[in-house]
């Protein structure tokens, strides 16, 4: 009897009929038809993909929005955006000289390739696939079709996206329309699309009357306009610098114009004409409603955008974006009202050569939250100041870095007491022309090699002074060796912790302790903050939401606040700033009319002025300095208002009293926390110890660092309340501390240069790196 043959499956597989090993192998007939069927599915999904696509049209790409920003009560502060510097030009408006820059730079096959580049196509998806960075390496087609049509993530569908529409671009348009769309759809930078905007931003001409080298220079921009463009970004990128981007610039469009030279583009004629001279672009200029001080906090709230979310400069530019920043209109006004009214009452150009390129900066903050409230960064755009003078580096802070090494050896202790801290009651030696010495007891050497002194601004003799006292009278020579003493990447941590950003330090020298580091008004303002708030720290932020289409977009919540430093230290140190303001250099601020505590700072040569202070609701942070504006060198202000130097505790304390007055009133006067006494009394503190080491000798100590003596003390000032009243904690002690003829205050004196030293201290280092935004540059 036989058995009916099975129902023909549409797959014979596993093969019907065979057995063994012969029933798993595919015939022939299998592999081939699953073979035409997957080719056949891909050419269809190509060719779906294909047609499902779009050319990009270049006029829609020139559609762009406002950006509007919004006061921290939710007011309009301004709208500005890009819709006015952006005109599409057709390609005979557009030079030679200026196609065939992008064609030798960026894409010399451009005439020849298919729109495609397979091999920097396969780079990037390998490179994706591994998480990595994409590569660059695109075509002019595929970058124009990324400039209009494309989001700028960086995935996979978008990269498959781009290479369908790139193809299709390059067979449905011809190369000069292409070439066409990529240059007037291109970001040059400062808020111009395409190259008719470019060329009215950076020269004030048309595109079509731009010369070959002013076309290199353009060219040059689109690797990247932040660290291309001459007049610096400095405030996007610290490494952006004017010096460094003039430079960049000047490279990299003598050498564009090298390749056109190569590719037979320009003749040798046009070439030696064109690298005789670089053609430097015209600077920035303020657009519509970018007056006063509404452009440096625009400035500020932008940089804190791009730096908290994936949205780059060119998409941020196109707009359609609402910030709400932390600015409060009412304080920000009053700020700048503080130095329009100090500046007018003592600087007077007209009068006085000396009081030229006076430049202020300041910015304050609220303890315990971070919010920056008011900024004042200049004179305004209008008036061609582009440098935000509250977000920049380069500006030294003098004595007002003082109160960190004072709260690193009360939390760590000297290399004599750790781990046991230091009481603001020890005594240093506060005389002038100071040996320093290192914590093994040797001298510290200057380059030269030879023996490092340190100067106080005067030569009164103090003999032996407590910190407080020191503090008081800004005196240096206290803070130098106690910053050896401590160690100096202890100083250097708890300012980290308090807020500074690690980039702004100078090196680790014995000068280090009284200032040689250059932290922006905005950075100090918040440092200082922490001292307010008994050692919490929270980084400074300008923006609390953006929206985009309605949409609240992520990374703008308030910043997280930590313990930077502990409470009885921080308590300390606002103990000691208050006897600053109530009997040393900063009494002018005695003014204000409440509890507050601050620290004034002069640095060498009186090249710049600061004063830092702060009440439980407000701190603020102003600085005075001269900058030649050619090189943005500092100057000195010596002569400058008509004096002979100007102190922290003069013009820059005036500034700060008068804006405290009015943002601080109609508020309570809550004071500060009470300050428990804290670490180790030392007489004496910073002399070297006798050993027998034949390097160090008591007579040499004797004659470098002289203990209290009847002789002593018959020429040393005599001993002012602050010194001598039983430690009041919590309230500072009276008296008037100046003891005969002080000179209200020595700030600076930073010379001569000793050797880098690196002294690490004892105890557990720390610094949490609470940078964040601001360099100079933050926000």
């Amino acid at each position: 009897m036989s058995t009916a043959p099975g129902k023909k499956r549409l797959i014979d597989y596993p093969r019907a009929g065979r057995y063994g090993w012969r029933r798993w192998v595919p015939s022939w007939k299998l592999v081939s038809g699953l073979f035409i069927g997957f080719v056949g599915s891909l050419v269809a999904l190509v060719g779906v993909s294909y047609a499902m696509v779009s050319i990009p049209n270049e006029n829609d790409a020139a559609k762009s929005q406002n950006n509007v920003y919004y006061w921290a009560d939710g007011s309009q502060m301004v709208a500005t955006g890009t819709g006015v510097n952006r005109q599409n030009v057709s390609i005979d408006q557009i030079p030679d000289a200026m196609q065939w820059a992008v064609i030798s730079a960026e894409n010399k096959s451009f005439y020849q390739d298919s729109g495609v580049d397979p091999q920097g196509l396969l780079r990037a998806v390998v490179n994706m696939a591994r998480g990595g960075q994409t590569q660059g390496g695109s075509t002019i087609t595929q970058q124009y079709v990324k400039n209009t049509y494309l989001s700028q993530q960086q995935t996979l569908t978008r990269k498959f996206k781009e290479m369908f529409i790139s193809i299709k671009v390059g067979t449905k348009l011809d190369k000069k329309q292409i070439l066409q769309g990529y240059l007037n759809t291109s970001y040059f930078g400062r808020g111009a699309y395409g190259i008719q905007a470019a060329a009215q931003t950076y020269y004030g001409k048309n595109a079509v009357d731009l010369t070959p080298s002013e076309c290199s220079v353009l060219a040059a921009l689109l690797k990247g306009p932040t660290y291309f463009d001459p007049e610096g970004n400095a405030d996007l990128d610290p490494s952006a610098t004017q010096a460094a981007n003039t430079k960049r610039s000047q490279d990299r469009s003598r050498w564009i114009l090298e390749q056109m030279h190569n590719d037979h583009h320009l003749s040798d004629a046009e070439y030696q004409k064109a690298i005789s001279k670089y053609p430097m672009p015209d600077g920035r200029k303020a657009t519509r409603g970018m007056t006063g001080q509404i452009s440096y906090l625009v400035d500020t709230a932008k940089k804190y955008v791009l730096a908290h979310s994936d949205i780059t400069e060119a998409q941020f530019d196109q707009g359609g974006y609402a910030i709400k920043t932390t600015f409060q209109k009412d304080k920000v006004n009053e700020l700048a009202a503080a130095v329009k009214k100090v500046q007018k009452e003592r600087i007077d150009p007209k009068k006085r050569d000396l009081d030229k390129y006076v430049q202020f900066g300041a910015a304050s903050v609220q303890p315990k939250d971070g919010a920056i409230v008011a900024l004042y960064g200049g004179d305004g755009y209008e008036n061609g100041h582009f440098t935000n003078n509250a977000d920049t580096s380069g500006v030294p802070v003098g004595s007002t870095w003082k109160p960190f090494v004072l709260a690193a050896a009360m939390q760590y202790g000297t290399y004599k007491t750790a781990p046991e801290g230091l009481s603001p009651l020890s005594k240093y030696n506060g005389n002038d022309h100071l040996k320093v010495l290192n914590q093994d007891g040797s001298t510290v050497l200057a380059k030269d090699n030879s023996v490092f002194y340190q100067r106080n601004e005067s030569d009164y003799k103090w003999g032996y002074i407590t910190l407080r006292k020191a503090m008081e009278q800004s005196v240096n020579t206290p803070f130098v060796q106690l910053g050896m003493d401590v160690g100096l990447t202890h100083v250097r941590d708890v300012a980290q912790a308090s807020g500074i950003l690690k980039d702004s330090f100078s090196t680790l020298n014995p000068s280090f302790s009284i200032g040689t580091s250059t932290p922006s008004a905005i950075r100090m303002a918040d440092a200082y903050a922490t001292f307010a708030a008994s050692g919490e720290h929270t980084d400074p932020y300008s923006v609390t939401s953006v929206k985009k289409d309605g949409q609240d977009l992520p990374g703008f919540t308030k910043p997280k606040i930590t313990s930077a430093i502990p409470a009885d230290v921080a308590n300390n140190v606002t103990n000691v700033l208050q006897n600053v303001i109530q009997n040393g250099t900063g009494q002018n601020a005695k003014a204000l009319g409440r509890t507050a505590a601050g620290k004034t700072g002069t640095t060498d040569s009186n090249k710049s002025a600061w004063f830092v202070g702060y009440t439980q609701q407000l701190t603020t942070s102003v600085a005075m300095f001269r900058e030649n504006p050619k090189d943005h060198q500092l100057l000195s202000m010596n002569g400058t208002a008509g004096v002979a130097s100007i102190h922290g505790g003069d013009i820059p304390t005036s500034v700060w009293t008068e804006y405290m007055k009015a943002a601080l009133k109609n508020t309570n006067d809550s004071g500060f926390p009470t300050a428990t006494e804290i670490g180790k009394v030392q007489d004496e503190a910073g002399a070297p110890t006798p050993t027998p080491t034949p390097s160090i000798t008591p007579s040499q100590t004797a004659s470098n660092s002289p203990s209290p003596s009847p002789s002593t003390s018959s020429t040393s000032p005599s001993p002012s309340a602050s010194d001598t009243c039983q430690w009041s904690w919590g309230n500072p002690c009276n008296g008037n501390g100046n003891g005969g003829n002080g000179t209200g205050g020595t700030d600076g004196g930073i010379t001569p240069t000793p050797t880098v030293t690196d002294t690490t201290g004892n105890g557990n280092t720390r610094g949490n790196g609470n940078g964040g935004l601001f360099a100079g540059q933050n926000g």
